[in-house]
């Protein structure tokens, strides 16, 4: 239907009902309005679910319900402005409908709500309200269901709010086809499992802090209801100091900003930050989502900024995010302070989003994680950290003095009780580090047990986390008590099962940097995913989760179209070995990607994630799969853990991940006759495709991690360089005279290429510092000064080092010594 005819529809129905609506429906409105007053003092959030009915009625009953709901907390809040969302697929023709219907609904009763902002937007633009506040949220569901959308738009609600969620009718919801579910669908796995929707429904019907109003019946079939704790209240109320410690470095104007006394502790916790550097000053902030972390550094980089400009020309301080809309809310506190406190200011903005601060005497910068090494700054300021990998966030460590790591503890943005054990571990153990924590508890955006977090947090679990193991269950695994098992995600999401379902996710949420709602739906819905877990025998806790999906097995036809440059859904590892390697057989194969393993924290290096990678690959020898490989974002020691389980490099990625800083290997271990001989074709190409792309694609990779691979995979057979006796001679006076590495450095490259491409010791023995320094130099190009900060050696003795390798080099490859005759005849 054209845009004309869906505002005709949607007029006509107004018209229509709008001059009396069902009995129920007003009831219902009259209920919520007469509640009002309650849930605001206790900053409590509402949850209305309207199921079923056609989509004119829909749009209608959620315009009807937020026009009594808004004129109830406009009187309350005194004529205060409002704010509302609507959010929708416009791809869907109902879904224009319901919005259409709602909007004029709201349109027609702008007399009595003057002071109402309503905006009406796209799921595919959610990321830009990241850090706002509104007061009614309306969420379509009926078309689609996807949970990140749900983790990032139910927090922006602010206490009191209401929240309005439009279903199909409940009895169809579980096997409802959305484009979610669409999506998950893959060559031999034509229809999703149905399974997370259900579970998603069950947590709504089982929560006290939802009604459910059927809209076709027209009847409330699910009532609201809190069971208030005595001085709740009191406990909900947003609470400040009274004062300021008596000494402090900060504008005190900064400190009245601050919301709460969790906000002020951290205010005077940056101060730390000032001061002589005898070792890296780093400050820890972490709390669930609501809290005002990001306000709050928003705040702290202008009073940071601000003092150090006193005593500076010009003050740099970094900011960084796994994504740039995670830190909008930061920039627009820190534009607010800077205000307030007199400073005259400049916004830079980058496709609508800000992404530098510009001051007199100093710049607030947004930059992608993968720079902030690059990039000198005075302060680096890392928001949403447990959403980037640690070995980045090491890194970033490394190359600063002054630092903030936030992080969310239980949210949508990433599980930062891995960064808490993994990374957080990290920094208590090193030496030249000045660490200070703070973690915020109080909520600022909605009260201490708000219902709707609760009933969030279980529907998405976000704070699942693994089960405790006591010394019994560390005994039985050191003796290897445990046993592989299958889980049946169609069981597994079943409340009598929810406890294991915790164990096992929560221990994926611990091991990876980016859990996301979107992983918690896929693996229950996508039909070509299974479960597998390690248990310890006699128990029912888990130490290890593995998550498996099932590839190949393609016709001739989509492997046609892989090599064309196409793309299916799923079958990741098929299609990176296809198109790089252009091999057609890899298409025909089946195999098993792990696409996550992840073991219990407390009995990690215990022997556990082999025990079940072994028991997997028995498990497809014996179903007659043909491979089982994975692919990760790689570092040294995740990828030697595959390496020593017998899975082999077969494919790198040319390019890093900007928010974990690392290249995506592929890793196979094949099963039969003709997966092992495209495994050989794969390591063989890898191993060509790293070392003549070290001074390009590969220039940032790490020595160790090339050195890892290289050395995991087959070598080459080919002949030692047929160098011209001008270069050979070149060579020699390198070695015994007074030439240098720049005047001979083309001939030593085709020694280094050859080096590691098929000697690796055959004729010439290095030993792993030598090799690096072959590497990293002679390779990648790196200058002398980088490779003594990097190796913490003298340039002097790298050079000496670098020339003893190309004297063994001359002997080995040219038979050439001291004593050999020299220059050349024509």
């Amino acid at each position: 239907m054209k845009r004309e005819e869906i505002e005709a529809v949607a007029s006509d129905y107004i018209k229509t009902i709008g001059k009396e609506p069902p009995h129920e429906i007003k009831k219902f409105a009259r209920r919520l309005r007469d509640n009002t007053e309650k849930y605001v003092k206790l900053k409590y959030r509402r949850l209305v679910v309207v199921s079923g009915g056609d989509e004119k009625k829909q749009g209608f009953i959620s315009g009807y319900i937020t026009y009594h709901y808004l004129l109830e907390l406009s009187r309350l809040r005194g004529g205060k402005k409002l704010k509302l969302l609507y959010m929708y697929h416009d791809e869907y023709e109902e879904a224009r409908i319901r919005k259409e219907t709602f909007r004029q609904f709201m349109k027609m009763a702008r007399k009595k709500l003057q002071n109402i902002e309503r905006n009406i937007d796209v799921y595919e633009k959610s990321d830009r309200y990241l850090g706002t506040s509104y007061d009614v949220l309306i969420l379509d569901l009926t078309n689609d269901l996807r949970p990140n959308d749900i983790g990032k738009l139910v927090e922006i609600v602010n206490g009191g709010g209401l929240i309005i969620f439009l279903t199909p009718d409940l009895e169809k919801w579980d096997r409802w086809m959305t484009a979610f579910k669409q999506k998950l669908v893959v060559p031999g796995f034509n229809e999703p499992r149905h399974i997370f929707i259900r579970w998603f429904k069950e947590t709504i019907l089982d929560s006290d802090s939802t009604y459910v109003y059927d809209a076709e019946k027209d009847q409330l079939v699910k009532k609201f209801y809190v069971q208030r704790v005595k001085g709740e209240e009191k406990k909900s109320e947003v609470v400040r100091e009274k004062g300021l410690k008596e000494k402090h470095i900060f504008d005190e104007r900064l400190y009245s900003l601050a919301l709460t006394e969790d906000q002020q502790k951290v205010l005077e916790v940056m101060e730390e930050l000032l001061g002589k550097m005898k070792k890296k000053k780093v400050l820890v902030i972490t709390s669930n989502r609501g809290r005002g972390k990001s306000s709050v550094l928003g705040i702290g980089v202008i009073a940071l900024a601000n003092h150090m400009s006193q005593f500076k020309h010009k003050v740099r301080i970094l900011v960084t995010a796994p994504e740039i809309t995670n830190v909008q809310s930061l920039f627009d506190l820190a534009y607010l302070s800077a205000k307030s406190i007199g400073l005259n200011v400049k916004l830079l903005k980058k496709g609508g989003m800000i992404i530098e601060i510009q001051g007199q005497n100093f710049s607030i910068e947004y930059w992608e994680p993968i720079n902030i090494p690059k990039i000198k700054g005075d302060v680096v300021v890392v928001d949403e950290a447990s959403g980037i990998s640690v070995p980045l966030l090491l890194k970033i460590l490394k190359t600063h003095k002054r630092l903030i790591f936030s992080a969310t503890i239980h949210g949508y943005e990433g599980a930062g009780r891995g960064f808490s054990v993994r990374f957080l571990g990290s920094l208590r153990k090193d030496p030249n580090v000045e660490l200070s924590t703070c973690e915020m508890k109080t909520p600022i955006r909605y009260g201490e047990g708000d219902p709707i977090e609760k009933w969030l947090y279980r529907a998405l679990l976000l704070d699942a986390e693994p089960t405790d193991l006591s010394d019994d269950d560390l005994t039985k695994i050191k003796n290897q008590e445990l046993e592989y098992v299958y889980l049946d995600p169609a069981e597994l999401f079943k409340k009598e099962n929810e406890e294991l379902l915790r164990q096992l996710f929560g221990i994926f949420v611990l091991a990876h940097y980016r859990n996301q709602p979107d992983d918690l739906a896929m693996m229950a819905d996508a039909p070509h995913h299974m479960i597998r877990a390690v248990m310890i025998k006699g128990t029912n806790k888990i130490v290890c989760s593995l998550q498996i999906a099932v590839e190949g097995g393609l016709d001739s036809q989509t492997v046609d179209t892989l090599l064309r440059g196409n793309k299916i859904q799923g079958n990741i590892i098929p299609d990176r070995i296809i198109k790089h390697l252009r091999i057609w057989e890899m298409g025909w194969l089946r195999g098993y990607r792990i696409v996550r393993i992840a073991t219990h924290p407390e009995v990690q290096n215990l022997g556990i994630g082999s025990f079940a990678l072994e028991r997997l690959y028995e498990e497809a020898r014996q179903k007659s799969f043909d491979w089982i490989g994975s692919g990760f974002g790689a570092n040294y020691s995740l990828l030697n853990f595959w390496i020593k389980n017998k899975f082999i490099p077969v494919h790198i990625s040319p390019d890093k991940n900007p928010i974990s800083g690392e290249y995506t290997v592929i890793v196979i271990r094949p099963i039969n006759h003709i997966a092992e001989k495209i495994t050989r074709e794969g390591q063989i190409y890898l191993r060509k495709k790293i070392v003549k792309g070290m001074r390009d694609v590969y220039k940032e990779m790490e020595q160790d991690l090339a050195l890892l691979i290289l050395n995991s995979i087959e070598k080459m057979e080919i002949e030692i360089p047929k160098l011209h006796p001008i270069d050979v001679d070149r060579l020699w006076i390198y070695v015994y005279g007074p030439m240098t590495y720049e005047a001979i450095s083309d001939v030593f490259l085709d020694l280094a290429i050859y080096y590691f491409l098929g000697d690796m010791e055959k004729l010439v023995e290095l030993n792993n510092e030598e090799k690096i320094i072959l590497l990293a130099k002679v390779l990648q190009g790196k200058d002398w000064s980088e490779m003594s900060k990097m190796l913490r050696r003298r340039r002097i003795d790298l050079m000496l080092i670098l020339k003893d390798i190309a004297k063994r080099m001359l002997n080995s490859y040219y038979n050439k010594n001291l004593e050999s005759s020299v220059g050349y005849h024509i």
